[in-house]
């Protein structure tokens, strides 16, 4: 299932630059509904793929792809007011009932689809405001309080109705409850423990780390022990140690069981959290909670290290080093989450495997029950909003389709488009200019304020003229090239003028003996080549989409237009009557 955002995002990079953050921010809303939530807190996982970070100087240490992520904040911080553009509630209902648990991006994004076609959706959430999980485990200092509110307040008022502090306890209820379909978008609730020697006794300073931010989020927890241990690798565990940092923790560090690059924290937000000053210890595996009557006083910490078989599996071995102890006043759990299907009953239809985790189709991701569908975390475990997003899309267009009687398989092909973008000889629809820039730093509040108040938004996000910059590193990859063997002359003009090398007539031949023999060997091989032959020479044109810029100066000094830039669009169908109709 692919991501919803990546086949827009050149597009908005483009309106940023050109100062249009209401249109930007729009494109971003229909595809990934939380443009000012995803814009300070996405796992970004669209930016490895971005060109940007192939053809910089590879002497860098680490060439860097365009901040994408970063620029849908620009868009959504510096937008008018933009709810004359949104869906509109209908004038009247098609009948259907939709019920949608969990008040989080995943359902979010299903009320959001289907209300404005007439839907009645109702979203049921054990916490009085919705959010999911974007409310409860994200930090204020990451993502303040009135970007949520704005972005779930967009998707309400298309005339959902939102049941706050309201916890279904029984699917067999809701089941005759006459919904013609149900969505679980109830993510992966419970925190995993540790069951540890002192575990129990010591209990009360020892705390999951989602339960611990969600009391954090709603207020029910303010101050922490000064010495505090995280134990865990992930963004969970990152967001656990600044919060503590935050709320008194003076002496706070993360100890991980596996190495520093094998963490599954996002790299910046590692490097946040050292940038706080956090240490993060690797290869420690918690053995004891010390206590003294029942007072948490430390951890105890057995010493590891990786051990690689012939297959290149990995298991951790002790080093035989003396073990470790920690001193601490509280200690944090973030060693992974599961989900929580208690309140399903194991006999109302609904088939789980041997994990305790409901079979769940990946296309359309219904359930072995029909009318219930999983979405987000309660579908496959837990991931990103974005996936979360994504699988909210597709499951609207299932819903859909089963209330109008039709294949959920039968799944919308998306809108394909070109368009060229000649103006003229050597002008475009584009800037076609490269930026040189590297990659701008989003400047970030000055410490010893940001520590002092957890309410405080660290990243400050990029001004107009810092995302101009940036969106100017963008090599506008929607802009393709397309090439016209019976117009080509082989006159090489374009391969004269190209500033990478990536275009090559030669002589046919097996592909791997052709990357090599380029006038720049393609090393590349996931990229596939461009290929086109039928030239009168009996040649064929190559060209290497892993290092093109998509400049256009081979379609400028094309004599016989055998080149051109033509921008590629790609809508893909929500749901609604165009995804009936589009077969």
């Amino acid at each position: 299932m692919g991501l919803s955002c990546t086949h827009a995002v050149p597009e908005y990079i483009r309106l940023i630059a050109a100062g249009r953050y209401d249109d930007a921010y729009m494109i971003n809303w229909t595809s990934n509904v939380f443009p000012g939530v995803l814009g300070r807190t996405c796992d970004r996982p669209c930016e490895p793929a971005c060109r940007r970070g192939r053809v910089e100087d590879h002497n860098q240490e680490k060439p860097e792809p365009v901040a994408i992520c970063r620029l849908k904040r620009v868009a959504a911080d510096s937008k008018n007011d933009i709810r004359e553009r949104l869906p509109k509630p209908p004038s009247q209902g098609n009948g259907k009932r939709v019920a949608c648990i969990g008040a989080g991006p995943a359902s979010l994004t299903v009320a959001r689809d289907l209300a404005p076609l007439g839907y009645e959706v109702t979203i049921f959430d054990q916490d009085p405001r919705a959010g999911g999980m974007i409310r409860s485990q994200i930090p204020r200092f990451r993502l303040p309080e009135d970007v949520i509110d704005e972005e779930v307040g967009y998707v309400i008022d298309t005339g959902v109705e939102f049941r706050g502090g309201v916890r279904i306890n029984s699917m067999a209820k809701l089941l005759g409850e006459g919904f013609d379909a149900i969505f679980v978008g109830t993510g992966a609730p419970r925190g995993r423990d540790l069951d540890l020697p002192g575990r129990k006794e010591a209990a009360k300073n020892i705390h999951i780390g989602i339960d611990w931010l969600s009391s954090v989020s709603f207020g029910h927890i303010d101050k922490v022990g000064k010495r505090v241990i995280v134990l865990g690798g992930g963004n969970t565990a990152m967001d656990c140690c600044r919060t503590a940092r935050r709320l008194g923790g003076e002496d706070v560090k993360v100890v991980v069981r596996s190495g520093f690059e094998e963490m599954k924290a996002s790299p910046w937000e590692k490097e946040d959290a050292m940038h706080e000053g956090i240490p993060i210890l690797n290869f420690l595996v918690p053995k004891e909670f010390v206590h003294d009557d029942g007072k948490l006083t430390g951890v105890v910490f057995e010493k590891v290290q990786a051990v690689y078989d012939a297959r290149g599996r990995r298991q951790l071995v002790p080093t035989g080093d003396p073990d470790e102890h920690f001193e601490c006043d509280d200690v944090l759990v973030a060693v992974g989450q599961e989900n929580a299907f208690s309140w399903i009953e194991r006999d109302c239809g609904i088939e789980f495997n041997d994990w305790g985790m409901p079979v769940v189709d990946e296309t359309t991701l219904q359930s072995s029950l029909p009318g219930v569908l999983f979405g987000g975390d309660a579908a496959f475990g837990p991931k990103n909003i974005i996936w979360a997003v994504a699988h909210g899309h597709e499951a609207a267009i299932s819903i859909d389709r089963l209330c109008h009687d039709e294949d959920t398989a039968d799944r919308p092909p998306p809108l394909v488009n070109l368009v060229s973008q000649k103006m003229g000889i050597h002008e475009w629809t584009y800037d076609n200019d490269i930026s040189n820039d590297l990659r701008h730093k989003v400047p970030l509040r000055e410490q010893k304020i940001a520590l002092k108040n957890i309410n405080v938004e660290v990243e400050l996000g990029f001004d107009q003229k810092l995302a101009f910059d940036e969106a100017q590193r963008c090599l506008n990859c929607d802009v393709q090239t397309v090439f016209s063997s019976p117009l080509c002359i082989e006159c090489d003009a374009c391969v004269d003028i190209c500033p990478m090398d990536c275009i090559t007539f030669t002589e046919d031949g097996e592909e791997e003996e052709l990357r090599g023999r380029l006038n720049a060997p393609a090393e590349n091989p996931l990229q596939d080549l461009y290929v086109a032959g039928a030239l009168k020479t009996g040649r064929i044109m190559v060209k290497d989409e892993d290092v093109c810029l998509h400049c256009g100066l081979c379609a400028e000094r094309c004599p016989t237009g055998a080149w051109d830039m033509r921008k590629f669009l790609l809508h893909m169908t929500p749901a609604g009557q165009g995804c009936r109709d589009r077969k």
